[in-house]
């Protein structure tokens, strides 16, 4: 048996202290149960990261939640942002693909239920736990109150809408809006101009297109973006925001939040106390609170630096807007 999943790695490709190698297959002793022994992975791209693995030999899957392990691991190669998106909203639409015709208005209150439309304008709610929904046409409405619901869509304009906890929501078209209040709560989206609001703690929202807006104001919320002129806001303390794309723009009230940019002329602003805001890419901005810290790439002529500052030390001031010279210096925004 051989099962296509996902692996998360530290940055020297290694997971609890085990050494692994793109290209490279290992093979485990002993029994195989998820969560317990064997090779884990993720058969949801959007529970992992880093890695496509292909998993072969004798395979467990864990009840609730994606994870599998197995004998035999294989790491085939490694992945960025857009094609976890890609791949997670792929995976969603599969969980729906045994789901019976169903007219292009539908409800389910039960438990478990799985709802599936083609048509443009479909509806489809349910109220069940576990329920699973999906529509693949254009300006299409899915809404789940059960926990755990997963809901996909890949038509554009399409807007999907979840409050239990643990729920999961993927879209693929232009201008999509997903929304999710519920603890826990997963949010992908693909298409250009995509919206994204999470108000649980410890939700992940993630999106590939460009002009995104991603916001969150549950705590532990992590945010991710990879196209040009994303938003991205969060207000809870310990948030996490990334963005890779040009212009993006990353605010986080919360304390404790970290901020990173890799495009250029990116704006990050921090207003949390020990906050830390950092950008690879050239021309950013960066304001933090009080006790927190910056760090902005320059190029010195010669080759690429990092400058780093201090709220409340050489003259940094919190809540202030600063970008760095091409000397390493920190000015103020606009001078």
């Amino acid at each position: 048996m051989s099962v296509r999943a996902y692996k998360a790695f530290d940055k020297t490709m290694q997971c609890r202290g085990f050494q692994f190698e793109v290209g490279q297959t290992y093979e485990h002793d002993g029994e195989v149960a998820a969560c317990s022994s064997g090779f884990h992975a993720c058969e949801n791209p959007l529970d992992s990261q880093y890695a496509v693995v292909d998993l072969s030999g004798a395979v467990s899957r864990h009840d609730d939640d994606s994870k599998i392990a197995a004998a035999r691991i294989t790491i085939s190669a490694e992945i960025d942002l857009p094609q976890i998106i890609s791949d997670g909203i792929a995976y969603l639409m599969g969980l729906c693909n045994d789901a019976f015709a169903l007219k292009p208005d539908a409800a389910a209150s039960g438990y478990g239920s799985k709802l599936a439309a083609s048509g443009y304008g479909s509806k489809l709610a349910a109220s069940g736990y576990g329920s699973k929904l999906a529509a693949s046409g254009n300006d299409s409405k899915l809404a789940a109150s059960g926990d755990g619901s997963k809901l996909a869509a890949s038509g554009d304009g399409s807007q999907l809408a979840a409050s239990g906890n643990d729920s999961k929501l993927a879209a693929s078209g232009y201008d999509s809006k997903l929304a999710a209040s519920g603890y826990g709560s997963k949010l992908a989206a693909s298409g250009y101009g995509s919206k994204l609001a999470a108000s649980g703690d410890d939700s992940k929202l993630a999106a590939s297109g460009d002009g995104s807006k991603l916001a969150a104001s549950g705590n532990d919320s992590k945010l991710a973006a990879s196209g040009d002129g994303s938003k991205l806001a969060a207000s809870g303390d310990g948030s996490q925001l990334a963005a890779s794309g040009n212009d993006s723009q990353l605010a986080a009230s919360g304390y404790g939040s970290k901020l990173a940019a890799s495009g250029n002329d990116s704006k990050l602003a921090a207003s949390g106390d020990g906050s830390v805001c950092m950008s690879a890419g050239l021309g950013a901005t960066a304001r933090a609170g009080d006790g927190g810290a910056i760090a902005l790439a320059y190029h010195d002529g010669t080759r690429y630096r990092i400058a780093v500052a201090y709220v409340g030390e050489g003259g940094i001031e919190p809540h202030v807007d600063y970008r760095v010279t091409d000397a390493g210096k920190f000015v103020r925004a606009g001078s």
